[in-house]
Formats: structure tokens, C-alpha cells, sequence
């Protein structure tokens, strides 16, 4: 019997940047995955705080070269990979002098959001699908880790639609509170849309809110993941209108084997919703 494979798509991951929860989870879930014998692939932006020189980045030419457009340009897309020797995984990193060479994640000195962190998420999300299809790899999982990974349900539903690489990959959304205050670009559903997602899809995100794009990814997902111990009454909300198999925050200690014990039911089609 063949390996079941998983896709991990965070926007934050340690040692690369600084830990939060989803940082720690997105660390550590991959190495016990890979560890309880299924195949992995992880990928994160290369945000320009991310030391390349420390953390031995280097690009990968052959998955490098190709050009996504966004919002009317086209930007090249720069694909990078490290490794963390402790634990033997692989990093892919979507790379772009335009969105990710600025010396922050995302906010600028002055604590406000970058004008342009909408385009910067659409690139990462059809940035790693675009990679992934050229690496030939077929993932059972795909596993979204933060609000810049909230658009991957729709994408793969619509732009990626006849992809036979995805065809059989269910997508689940791991949901943090890890967001922003305010609001990114109100055209950011218009640059969706200009990809081939429909409108009516994007209503959600009319204001794009993080609560707003973490309701998104919940609603596209096949499953969804409690990564916090907390979240807002908004993503309660969103979360309790559900029909689909929900994992309950697991803790600090234990979540890799309860998460990778969801990848199976879901696998095996015998997942039930559960809410806490």
C-alpha cells in the first residue's frame, strides 16, 4: 500500500521566524507526520525577515522561472528550499523580490499592514500550487495553516479545477487566531476573481477581514482544525454553522498524533463533524 501524502501550506514556521502556536504546530506536525510514515512537502513565503544565510536557502532553478500574474503584472516566481537538519524536512519557500524582500512579515515599521499583503497571499497560494504540480506530486491532505492559506480551497476548486494532481485531495483548514486588525485591499476579491473564481465565491471577502478570510477557508475546506485554544466569537461563529468533521484544539502536547489520526478518517471517509 502506498503512502499517503501530505501537503503542508503555513504562513509561519520555526526556526525561520519567530514562535507563535501555529508556528510551533507547523514545525513540529510535519516531522511527526513524516515520522508516522507518510510522505510530506512544506512550503511558507519567504518573508525578508527569514535569514537566508543562517538557515542555508538556496533556489531551486528548475521549479524557479515562471511568471504568476496578479492584479495586471506578472511577477516571477522564486522557489528556494532549506533544510532542518535536526529533523530531516525539507522547506520550500514561494520567493518574490516584489512581495517578499522587504525586512518584515507584515507590517512595516510603523505596525501597519502592508498595502499589498492581499496580493502577497494569492501569490503564495497559486505560487505553491503551481509548484507543487510541477514537482508531479499528488497529495491526499492538503493541510492550510494561517488566513494567508484561506484562499486554497476556491483556487483548487477553480483554477486548479482539471488538475489531476489534485483531483483526490482533501483540503483541511487549521484555524488560529493569529490575524490582523483591520482590513487588506477591498479589491482583493476583484484579483480573485481576475484568476477565474467566481464573485458569487467571493462575496465573503468583500471587506477582507481576518475574521472574514478565516471563515473563508473554513467554509472551502473539506475538514477543519481548532489550532487555538481560543478564537474570536466571529470564527465560533462561523465555525458552529459547520457540516463537516471539525478537530477540537488538541493542547501543546499530544496534537500530533490526534491530527494525524483525523488524516486517516478523513482518508477513509468515516469522519463525523465533532464540536466542542
Amino acid at each position: 500500500m502506498s503512502k499517503s501524502r501530505v501537503l503542508y501550506i503555513s504562513q509561519h514556521l520555526t526556526p525561520y521566524l519567530p514562535e507563535t502556536t501555529m508556528s510551533h504546530v507547523s514545525r513540529m506536525l510535519p516531522q511527526g507526520t513524516h515520522e508516522k510514515g507518510k510522505e510530506i512537502r512544506v512550503f511558507m513565503p519567504r518573508f525578508g525577515k527569514i535569514n537566508e544565510r543562517r538557515h542555508q536557502l538556496h533556489e531551486v532553478i528548475r521549479l524557479s522561472g515562471m511568471n504568476l500574474n496578479v492584479n495586471d503584472t506578472d511577477h516571477p516566481l522564486i522557489i528556494k528550499v532549506a533544510s532542518i537538519p535536526s529533523a530531516r524536512i525539507q522547506v520550500y519557500f514561494i520567493d518574490n523580490d516584489t512581495y517578499f524582500k522587504r525586512k518584515a512579515v507584515l507590517e512595516d515599521g510603523d505596525g501597519k499592514l502592508f498595502k499589498d499583503n492581499d496580493e502577497r497571499s494569492l501569490f503564495f497560494v497559486r505560487g505553491v500550487l503551481e509548484t507543487v504540480r510541477k514537482l508531479g506530486w499528488a497529495p491526499d491532505i492538503i493541510h492550510c495553516s494561517g488566513w494567508m492559506t484561506s484562499m486554497v480551497p476556491l483556487y483548487l476548486k477553480h483554477v486548479f479545477a482539471d488538475e489531476p494532481y489534485f483531483e483526490k485531495a482533501k483540503v483541511i483548514y487549521h484555524a488560529y487566531n493569529e490575524g490582523f486588525d483591520g482590513s487588506l485591499d477591498r479589491k482583493m476579491a476583484a484579483k480573485a476573481e481576475a484568476h477565474g473564481i467566481p464573485a458569487e465565491e467571493l462575496t465573503n471577502i468583500a471587506n477582507p477581514t481576518f475574521e472574514n478570510l478565516n471563515a473563508l477557508g473554513m467554509r472551502g475546506a473539506d475538514a477543519v482544525i481548532v489550532g487555538s485554544e481560543e478564537l474570536s466569537a466571529e470564527s465560533q461563529a462561523a465555525l458552529a454553522m459547520l457540516d463537516k468533521p471539525i478537530l477540537p484544539f488538541s493542547g501543546s502536547e499530544g496534537f500530533v498524533s490526534e491530527i494525524n489520526a483525523f488524516y486517516d478518517t478523513i482518508l477513509e471517509g468515516k469522519a463525523e463533524a465533532v464540536a466542542e
